[in-house]
């Protein structure tokens, strides 16, 4: 007797490390515009947030395969926060405003088949290890200046406290791309809990007008609620699912 078997292979396997997180509290009504059809804004005590966020993919494989030249990569990323409720169980997700990557061919996967918004552009990293903290740096270049956010931190990484604004903001388990009003792309991450640095101090320089757009460019005077530095952790992405209104 014959069988098929069919394994479903996730859409790309990595690592996501030393993620630098800066928090901005910002009104609901600013995010609308922006809400994927099926979710609702996802809020901690009362309040939206909105994340400049920045990390390092590490051995990065696409359906299993390393490409070359695209296996550790920068990213930085401006997402909020929203969820979506299925079979009376509430999915926690983040959305997108826009991704920056390095790399081109990551940026034409991800706009084609996510419809996520990523662009290509010119970015580096430092992580540097002293006798008593470590700082993480991530850059990268718009139309006129280099931009960046930075954070010196303590070395030990320590567990996160459940229910806390550090657990809020890294337990997002979904990703939600908006398609049009009437249809969304959902996507699974899985990965374990992560661990988070207590942070020292940080500096931002960054032209959230240039980068992100005229709506975010508020962010330039805004002071962030919080900044934090989680540890990461191997991370699959799995196969997208589309979210259709069919009436």
């Amino acid at each position: 007797m014959c069988f098929t078997i069919f394994v479903i292979m996730s859409f790309l396997k990595a690592e996501w490390r030393k993620l630098v997180l800066a928090n901005y509290e910002v009104e609901p009504d600013l995010l609308t515009e922006y809400l994927p059809y099926g979710t609702e804004l996802d809020l901690w005590n009362g309040k939206s947030f909105i994340s400049l966020v920045g990390f390092m993919f590490v051995n990065t494989k696409l359906l299993g395969v390393r490409i070359p030249y695209h296996i550790n990569f920068e990213e930085v990323n401006l997402r909020f926060y929203v969820k979506r409720k299925v079979d009376d169980k509430w999915r926690r997700g983040v959305v997108f405003i826009k991704e920056i990557v390095s790399k081109p061919a990551l940026t034409f996967v991800a706009n084609t088949i996510y419809k996520e918004n990523y662009e290509t552009m010119l970015m580096s990293h430092n992580w540097l290890e002293y006798k008593d903290h470590i700082s993480v740096q991530y850059s990268w270049k718009g139309n006129s200046n280099w931009n960046h956010i930075m954070v010196n931190a303590k070395l030990k990484a320590l567990e996160i406290v459940r229910s806390s604004e550090v657990d809020f903001i890294t337990e997002h388990y979904w990703g939600y791309a908006k398609v049009s009003d009437t249809k969304t792309n959902e996507y699974e991450v899985t990965r374990p809990k992560w661990e988070k640095y207590n942070v020292i101090d940080y500096d931002i320089s960054v032209d959230f007008g240039e980068t992100y757009g005229e709506n975010f460019k508020f962010l330039n005077k805004l002071k962030p609620a919080s900044v934090m530095l989680a540890e990461g952790s191997e991370i699959t992405v799995e196969n997208k699912k589309t979210i259709k209104n069919v009436c």
